[in-house]
């Protein structure tokens, strides 16, 4: 059995021999990935006596962490702590002071988790670069698995860390692959969602860009130009699909966002390698990103992709916008894929991300200027050493998805963000590349699935979500591909959360373990005490105010959010101060007399009402900012001077009594017209008013 390539038996030198895999183990572990690594050391800290097992598919540990994704996409760091923490400090402290928290180099990520295993060598077995081959299950309890060696392992307890959740598949798992409908779990954002066209002029980049967690610039969602999606023989150009004709707007599908590879760059004359070419080279997969650039020919290389900067003048290279390095629709059938099908795939996202910097710095049709300044970049040869300098890990946004003992949803990273089994928190914004470019009616191309600027609150992950259905398998955990919705998983799927859930898993594990040794039951831990390890280690469950979010449930009479609004023009958003729903709108003080926002609503019974409105007051806010509400007797107009706190515990402020109808619509528009600085929408309220006696 091959247990390590040259370059772990080097790294690794303390490592001890080899042990039987015919041995039982306590706890076995099905992906080196982050929160692989970290689940069997919070394992072992919780008892130093069990045999642990770690089994990484590739040849490599660590998943995006060591391969490639330097740049932490991290959320708000306070909901960050334990063993998470402690590896990142590690990094940091390997890196030395010129590295930054978070934004380690690859080799000094993997470094760290020498430095994090090397304690446990005794009782950890690693192998590498064998892929799991079938499960043998007695009844719900999983008791070994064999790889493609035919080697078979024992264990009493199981976590699937892997990216693409094969353990759990093979383990007689539910799961999902693609998206939910909108209507399965009440999600606005699932499903099929074609993007709108948003053209601007060919070279007026200041309408094009925006930015994406406040970090960068890059395209906004939607074409920003118009494109034909035809060549000159009628044919759809490279990357461009038609979708199936029988698909509306939030149905369900089998597809998923996009795949990269996230790629460690640099100037540096000193270790600049150049981009390759690519074993399997087609100029004609880029024909698309060749018309875009003939629309903005002064196009520079990092708005093609996001450049983020690390330590030592090195970037973290992902894509951004209509065309990057995301191969959208190139990992159709790799979720669910057997390891042929997966190598190719992995093999053909080499050869387009590789192609697309080939093509952008040789191709004589891109601009001299542009050609120029993507050839100051390359790989850096003190990366990936024993890769080519190419990073070891496909970036697997999503694969499959558990349905286990509790599903999160959209809900459950917006409102409904408090859990009594806690076991870690989320903070990320709804993130999700493209799934797919299609052809409009008009035969233009548009993206389809993207979306980036849905905010989230920080939110608690239930112990339930990484737990199968007790009555599918009672011994295994799932920290990466666990129980959520595709909507869901676009906030959950970064790794500080897959570790922190690797770490519960682990500690899960260990006291599983000790409860019952022979026939350890997951679903049978004391979360509660499973809860406090895990915050004498450090790990938060829970930060101040949590609970305390106002929503439109809470609130007497009708209350709408401003998510229930229907907005004319671009309209941001913001956690600021304490908004109902998590978050409000503004119209980024921008467009004046463009950008309106109205509620519609329908009363119970005639009456009369109490009118209320929601704003983040500020000093930078509108001192007049026009409100029309249509009443049964008219329209009336009033202005909010959003500077002032709303005397309604700082959050609503009275704007009248009318009278509406039962038989007729209530609108409120809220304008930009004229205003004078931000204009702030964030949710209304009508309280009906009861005739003296």
């Amino acid at each position: 059995m091959k247990r390590f390539t040259q370059f772990f038996a080097a790294f690794f030198l303390l490592w001890p021999s080899f042990s039987n895999a015919a041995d039982e183990f306590d706890l076995i572990v099905y992906g080196g990935s982050p929160a692989g690594l970290i689940s069997a050391v919070a394992a072992l800290r919780d008892n130093g006596d069990l045999k642990v097992a770690i089994i990484e598919p590739t040849n490599w540990i660590g998943g995006l962490v060591t391969g490639g994704l330097s740049r932490t996409d991290k959320g708000q760091e306070q909901t960050i702590g334990g063993m998470t923490r402690e590896y990142f400090e590690m990094a940091k402290k390997i890196g030395g002071e010129k590295t930054p928290m978070w934004y380690a180099e690859p080799k000094q990520n993997m470094a760290a988790f020498r430095e994090l295993l090397n304690p446990y060598k005794d009782q950890i077995t690693l192998v590498t670069g064998h892929r799991i081959k079938s499960v043998v299950k007695d009844n719900n309890r999983i008791r070994s698995l064999s790889l493609d060696d035919q080697s078979i392992w024992k264990g009493r307890i199981f976590i699937d860390a892997s990216y693409e959740g094969d353990l759990m598949a093979l383990s007689g798992v539910s799961y999902r692959v693609g998206r939910e409908s909108r209507e399965e779990y009440g999600e606005p954002l699932a499903g099929y969602t074609p993007m709108p066209l948003r053209p601007h002029g060919p070279d007026t980049m200041e309408n094009v860009c925006s930015c994406h967690g406040g970090t960068a610039p890059h395209f906004i969602h939607g074409t920003p130009v118009e494109i034909s999606a035809y060549d000159q023989n009628g044919e759809l150009i490279s990357g461009v699909v038609k979708a199936d004709p029988q698909m509306k707007p939030g149905d369900a599908d089998e597809l998923t966002q996009a795949y990269n590879f996230r790629i460690c760059v640099t100037q540096r004359d000193d270790i600049r390698v150049p981009f390759p070419k690519p074993i399997h080279y087609d100029p004609n997969r880029y024909e698309m990103l060749l018309r875009l650039i003939e629309r903005f020919p002064s196009i520079p290389f990092g708005r093609l992709v996001h450049l983020g900067a690390i330590a030592n003048g090195k970037f973290d290279l992902n894509a951004q916008g209509l065309f990057s390095t995301d191969y959208a629709g190139g990992n159709a059938g790799y979720p669910d894929g057997d390891h042929k099908t997966r190598d190719a795939i992995w093999q053909d996202h080499v050869d387009y991300v590789q192609g697309y910097l080939w093509f952008l710095g040789n191709d004589e049709r891109v601009p001299r200027t542009l050609r120029d300044e993507v050839n100051s970049w390359g790989l850096c040869k003190d990366e990936f050493v024993d890769n080519g300098n190419w990073p070891y890990a496909l970036y697997v946004r999503e694969a499959r998805r558990m349905k286990g003992e509790y599903v999160m949803r959209q809900e459950d990273t917006w409102t409904e963000i408090v859990k009594p089994d806690s076991v870690g928190m989320g903070s990320f914004i709804l993130d999700c590349h493209i799934v797919q470019r299609i052809v409009t009616p008009e035969g233009l191309v548009t993206d389809e699935g993207s979306f980036q600027d849905s905010p989230t609150r920080p939110y608690q992950i239930p112990y339930r979500s990484l737990l199968p259905q007790e009555k599918e398998c009672e011994n295994l955990l799932v920290p990466v591909c666990l129980s959520a919705s595709h909507i869901a998983y676009c906030s959950i799927r970064m790794e500080p959360v897959y570790m922190t859930l690797g770490q519960a898993s682990g500690t899960a594990a260990a006291m599983a373990l000790a409860e019952s040794p022979d026939e350890p039951v997951v679903h049978r831990v004391d979360v509660a005490v499973l809860q406090k390890k895990l915050k004498d280690q450090n790990v938060v469950l829970e930060i101040e105010g949590l609970a305390d979010l106002i929503t439109v449930d809470k609130l007497l009479g009708i209350a709408l959010d401003d998510r229930s609004a229907t907005f004319v023009g671009s309209w941001g958003h913001s956690g600021y101060g304490n908004p109902v729903e998590g978050t409000a709108a503004h119209d980024s003080n921008s467009g004046k007399g463009n950008k309106s926002a109205t509620f519609t609503v329908s009363v119970p019974e005639t009456g009369d009402y109490e009118v209320r409105f929601a704003y983040a007051f500020a000093s930078n806010r509108a001192s007049a900012a026009p409100i029309d509400i249509t009443h049964a007797n008219g329209k009336a107009t009033v202005e909010v001077d959003q500077r002032k706190k709303p005397e309604h515990e700082g959050v609503f402020t009275t704007l009248g009594v009318w009278n509406f109808a039962e038989d007729q619509p209530v609108k409120i528009t809220i304008r930009n017209d004229d205003t004078d600085s931000y204009v702030s929408i964030d949710a209304i309220q009508l309280l009906p008013v009861k005739a003296e006696e």
